[in-house]
Order: structure tokens, then sequence, then C-alpha cells
């Protein structure tokens, strides 16, 4: 029995981004299920558009959400040698063919097309050129390309492991390019090439492909491959039912690690942007994905991709997270200059993020909400009162505040002993529990929105918290 082989092969034209990585996990999970290998490889054969960094971001996505690597990365400029060989023997037999049309040539062609209602295609002009005169133009040094030769009738069928049964007419098909002018083989070429050098069982790959697998099937039939089986991934849209797009949220994958996602997330939710587990599971760890994951489970429709569900979601994983862990984690989010007044002041920096946790949706989203923990914050003096309230009730209260923290010792500085003891007082004086809290939190943060108040105080101590009741009396005092 032949062991299933998979392959991601992006090209290093830029950063990977959700659609791409979307089908690494694919690819990476179906050879996990199957116990086979996920390769990588890198087709690098368009030379003028290679970034050479782009194949460590690439390497680091992967690594970063967990998708191990069991071969490669494998190089396409390194193997023009196997695709010239092997494109050789289709040329003579005349299933591919030299073109020297010129640019000018094919542009007036398409023009031409196009006014008259045709479908854009070559018209085989040089598939009647005969030997001796490809030999005196290769001579006089004219560039040419190498193309398919399709057949004008018949049909190319195949079995798609997500779409089923799918047929073209070959008749609607271009003779496409396999060699381009500078020598390196297109992507039909390379493609088809390497994936049977390579043993790929199973080619799993975006649905913009489907009108490239007759060709590539016609390829496989010329060279006497046996071709691989099919799987097209649905595209994924945006909210507008548009193909996805920078203003949707598609950025590279390492751009939502620096925005401070976990790749936890962003595994489970891009296994849910067209699979379908038939249950009404939502969370999914790596290691149950490998478990339940089949081709068989994703749908022909495209996925929409929802940015606030992905922020819902990772404000899950952040709430679930271990206190220290996320601590840990987190504090690479901080600004520098945040760290450095961490440190001089003796800040608990686990406490800011028990603080934060239950209100971030991205751990980049600490150095907004907690910005007042590390520098003064310059707020308007009438937020501080609440809805209803007065100037001189908000400065009542914070007296009242001020009063009981004073009679408390510093031992009795815990958030939920904290707010007992405040609950209690509240109770006692009679006073509405919005009305105390309110300036309370707006007078320690500065803020409208803020973490609660006894986090806040417990993170502040005694003093720093009167200081800043102090403060916010005295603004009161002046408005």
């Amino acid at each position: 029995m032949t062991k299933t082989k998979v392959r991601f092969a992006p090209s290093p034209t830029g950063d990977p981004h959700v659609g791409g990585i979307r089908t690494a996990l694919f690819n990476w999970l179906f050879a996990k299920k199957e116990k086979g290998k996920f390769i990588l490889r890198i087709e690098d054969t368009d030379q003028e558009r290679c970034d050479e960094t782009s194949v460590k971001t690439i390497r680091d996505s992967l690594k970063w959400l967990g998708l191990t690597i069991d071969e490669g990365p494998f190089f396409q400029s390194k193997r023009t040698t196997l695709y010239k060989k092997n494109l050789d023997k289709i040329l003579k037999s005349g299933q591919a063919y030299k073109c020297f049309c010129s640019k000018e040539r094919l542009d007036e062609l398409r023009s031409y097309q196009k006014n008259s209602g045709l479908p854009p295609r070559y018209d085989k002009k040089c598939l009647k050129l005969k030997p001796e005169e490809i030999e005196q133009r290769i001579k006089k040094g004219e560039k040419y390309v190498v193309r398919l030769n399709i057949p004008k009738e018949g049909v190319v069928e195949f079995q798609d492991v997500i779409r089923g049964k799918i047929k073209f007419e070959n008749k609607d098909l271009d003779d496409c390019i396999l060699l381009k002018s500078d020598g390196f083989p297109t992507y039909h070429l390379a493609n088809v090439i390497d994936d049977h050098d390579m043993e790929i069982t199973h080619v799993i790959r975006a649905e913009e492909w489907l009108p490239s697998t007759p060709k590539h099937i016609l390829l496989y039939q010329a060279f006497g491959f046996e071709p691989p089986k099919f799987a097209h991934l649905p595209l994924i849209l945006g909210r507008d039912k548009k193909k996805l797009s920078k203003r949707h949220g598609s950025v590279s994958i390492l751009q939502y690690r620096k925005d401070g996602y976990l790749p936890e997330t962003l595994i489970n939710f891009l296994v849910l942007l067209g699979w379908n587990p038939k249950t009404e599971e939502e969370f999914f760890t790596l290691e149950k994905l490998t478990e339940v994951f089949s081709l068989e489970g994703v749908n022909k429709a495209g996925a929409i991709f929802d940015l606030d569900k992905l922020n819902w979601l990772n404000g899950l994983y952040i709430r679930q997270k271990n206190i220290k862990d996320l601590a840990d984690l987190g504090n690479t989010y901080l600004k520098k200059d945040y760290l450095i007044i961490a440190k001089k002041n003796k800040i608990d920096l686990i406490k800011l993020w028990q603080m934060a946790q239950e209100r971030i949706s991205t751990l980049k989203e600490i150095n907004t909400l907690c910005d007042f923990v590390f520098e003064d914050i310059d707020y308007l003096t009438e937020i501080l009162i609440p809805k209803k309230g007065s100037k001189t009730e908000s400065i009542q209260t914070l007296e009242l505040v001020k009063m009981k923290l004073e009679d408390l010792g510093e031992k009795q500085f815990e958030a939920d002993e904290l707010k007992q003891i405040f609950l209690d007082f509240i109770k006692e004086k009679g006073l509405k529990i919005g009305n105390v809290l309110w300036p309370f939190r707006v007078a320690v943060s500065g803020k409208r929105v803020s973490p609660d108040v006894f986090d806040m105080v417990s993170l502040f101590g005694r003093e720093k918290t009167i200081n800043k009741i102090n403060q916010a009396i005295d603004k009161l005092s002046n408005l």
C-alpha cells in the first residue's frame, strides 16, 4: 500500500497569508491522520518575483503553528535539469512544441479574440513549424517557449475528493506554456514532475487551481505518470462574500503573532474555514484534529473569514491560559518602556495579567488597556461623575472610599477580599454600588473603560491608590 504523501508548495513571493496557511494546515492534518508525510516544496521558478526572506517567513509560520515538516524544503530552481529531461520526451513525441510567437503577436491575437467574443486561446500557429525551420530560428538566437499540445477534441474527467466528478472539454483548454523563454519551467510543468518524483499521493490545494487540473492530468498522461488524487479546498471569503483581501483581515500569519494572537487560536479558527466536524464541537487542539479531520468533512462552498469571531476565539483561549504561562508569554508584548518601569517600580506583572486576562482579545491590547499602570493618564474631570450623579456627590463618595482605604491594612489588599469589604461598606452606608464604584474606578484608572477596580487597587497598593483618589478629588474641586 502506497504511503500517503502530501505537499505544501508556496511561492516565495512574500509573507504567507491566511489562505496559504489554511492549505498547509489541511495538508498537514490529512498527512498525520493517514500516518503519512508532509513535504515543504518552494516553487521559486519565477525568479523575478522571489523574495529572499520569504522562505524563512514560511518556515517560521509553520513552526509557530506547530506544523512540523517531514521532508524539505525542496527548491524547484535547483531541479531544472530534471524538468528539461522530462520535457525533451514529450517534445519528441509531439505532445509539446516550441513556440516563437512574439508578445506583440500574442497581444494582437488576444485583442482579436476579445473583440470577436472568442475565448482567449493560443491558435497553435507554431505547431505547424517544420523541424528545420525550428532549428534555424534557434540558431539565429530567437527566443521561444514550450507549450503543451492539447487535443482539440475529447474531455478530461477526474474525481475530486471534495467536489466529486469534474469534467473539462479539451476545446476549452489553452496550450499552456511549460517552459518559459528564460529556461525556467512554469508552475504546470514543475508541479507535475515534482509531484510524481516526490511520490505525492494527494494534491490538496485551493479552488483557484481547479482550472489548471485538466492541463496537469493531460501532462501526467503525456509523461506516462499516474496522477495523484485531487482535493480542491473552498475559497476563503470576506463578510461581503468577495475574495479575501487585506481589508477583511488577510495579512501575514506572522502579523497575527505580532499582534498577540495565540497559535492554538489560529489553528482552531483556520480549520473551521471550510471544514465541518459534523458535531456541535467548536474547540479543537492540534492533537485532537489529527484524530478527527477528514477531507470528506471539507465543504464545497466558500468559507467566511470573520475577524470578530477570531478576536472572540482568541479572547477565550487567553482566558483559559494558566496565569503564569500567560504572563511569561504576554510580557513579550509589553512595550519596552513599560517593562523598564515595571522593573524599576517592582510592579507585579502576574497581577497585571490577572487584571487584564478577562478583558483582552489579543496580548498586544495589554498596552492600551493597562497604560495607566505605567504612565499618568490626563483625563477629563467630567468622567468621574456617574450618570444622574453630581460633582458634590462624587467628591463625597471618593472621600468615603479614601477613608475606608486608610482604615485597611496592606495585608487586606487582595482583590477578592477588597471587593467583599467594599460591598459590605456600601451596603452599610446605604449607597448605590454604581455611584460608588464608577468614580472609584475612574479615579484609579483615568478611563471610562478599565479593568475591575479591585484588581487595580490590589496591583497599586493602598498608598498609590489613595494618591490617585486625592488627585481625582482635587480635579473635581476645581471643576
